[in-house]
């Protein structure tokens, strides 16, 4: 029994070391709610967040951060040869590291020397309301471009109580990138009794 109780600690400190746990939201957000029973794929993902201010943010996933983080080293490369923002090494390094954006291009720089805790703070989100000056016009062309021949899964989660102008933006964004396929995250609720959704799931059970 020694050994076998050896090995089995061995297995539970090797999961506890190696568990990736999720990292918090940078904004509370109450999605909508829907039946939908859709399991989202949150690796190699590009997910655009509104909340009820309007404002909008933008975080990019990889399936496997050891590996795969060059595809987040191209989206800030591409955003910052793009846009011609000067960012050092060490802010590039640090876009990589925590990819939640959600300042205009002019104050990203700055953004980027922040510590977790201050960038919070200093959230104003993305420009999109303005036609002229969609910032995220830029991001989602930098993304698309990184993951240029993968998968990318686009997601797109708003505020049960964000306002029209900024999802407006949002759809426009994705538009001028020819995305046309993407994913609104919902918070999944009780199909209605009687309804022709109950009563397929009825017929499949």
């Amino acid at each position: 029994m020694t050994p076998f109780v050896d090995v089995a600690f061995l297995i539970l400190a090797f999961f506890i070391m190696a568990t990736k746990f999720k990292p918090p939201q940078p904004v509370e957000i109450t999605t909508p709610k829907s039946v939908s029973s859709d399991k989202l794929k949150e690796q190699n993902a590009m997910l655009i967040e509104m909340d009820k201010e309007g404002r909008v943010f933008l975080t990019v996933n990889v399936l496997r951060p050891a590996v795969d983080n060059g595809l987040k080293r191209t989206v800030i490369e591409n955003i910052n040869k793009s846009r011609n923002l000067g960012l050092s090494e060490a802010e590039m390094q640090s876009y990589v590291a925590n990819t939640t954006v959600g300042v205009p291009f002019s104050k990203l720089k700055s953004y980027l020397q922040l510590s977790d805790e201050q960038r919070i703070k200093a959230f104003e989100g993305i420009p999109v309301k303005d036609s002229a000056n969609n910032e995220l016009v830029y991001w989602a062309a930098a993304t698309t471009n990184a993951f240029s021949g993968k998968q990318l899964n686009v997601m797109i989660k708003g505020d049960n109580n964000s306002k029209y102008p900024a999802f407006r933006g949002v759809i426009d964004a994705m538009r001028q990138n020819d995305i046309f396929k993407y994913q609104l995250v919902t918070d999944p609720e009780t199909v209605p009794v009687g309804s022709e959704l109950y009563k397929l799931n009825l017929k499949d059970n």
